[in-house]
């Protein structure tokens, strides 16, 4: 917490944050490196920490004019928050870690019976495991559901332009990873015939 702040100024920071913005920032600043530490150490992934951290404070601006309490109950709501929003991320991705595990079972009994283009199912598969679950989901709703754009937008509660970035972004970020894996499993195919 920034040291130009202290508890009576902090209580008034709270106060005044549920409808000034700029209060609200002051307090984000101010409890920012502490949330992040703390998802940091819970989940040991940077980047992980980063989304969770950004959950965490989203869900604070969502509800901090419910939140009546001291500067100390604040900085303790702040980890409760935190601890939900990690432990969350955790089942998301176990819950992603076991879908990963069946679909790579399944392609590998079906592998035998289609050979190569079951592989590159698999390969699509997992790529599309590995993008954030958003992404997955605009992926989904786009291309397997065949929504238009402003459907999507609907369903996810966003304006068409940001899905149509996110969607961008997902593409981009698939085909990068389904071309490593392609690289990957020519590389392997190619090794096994000259052996």
């Amino acid at each position: 917490m920034d040291k130009d702040i202290k508890a009576a100024d902090e209580k008034q920071l709270i106060a005044r944050a549920c409808s000034d913005r700029a209060a609200f920032v002051q307090l984000y600043r101010s409890h920012y490196d502490a949330v992040f530490r703390y998802c940091v150490h819970r989940l040991f992934e940077r980047q992980a920490a980063e989304d969770v951290t950004s959950k965490v404070f989203l869900k604070v601006v969502e509800n901090i004019h419910s939140f009546k309490g001291t500067e100390r109950q604040f900085s303790n709501w702040l980890y409760r928050i935190a601890t939900n929003a990690v432990n969350n991320y955790l089942r998301k991705a176990a819950r992603r870690n076991r879908l990963l595990k069946l679909a790579r079972e399944q392609t590998n009994s079906q592998a035998a019976d289609c050979g190569e283009s079951a592989e590159k199912l698999a390969l699509l598969r997992e790529a599309v495991f590995t993008l954030r679950p958003r992404y997955q989901t605009i992926i989904t709703l786009r291309f397997f559901e065949n929504l238009k754009l402003t459907e999507i937008a609907e369903v996810l509660g966003s304006g068409p332009g940001t899905v149509r970035s996110q969607l961008a972004r997902a593409l981009a970020n698939l085909r990068k990873k389904l071309a490593a894996d392609f690289t990957d499993f020519t590389d392997e195919i190619n090794q096994g015939e000259l052996k």
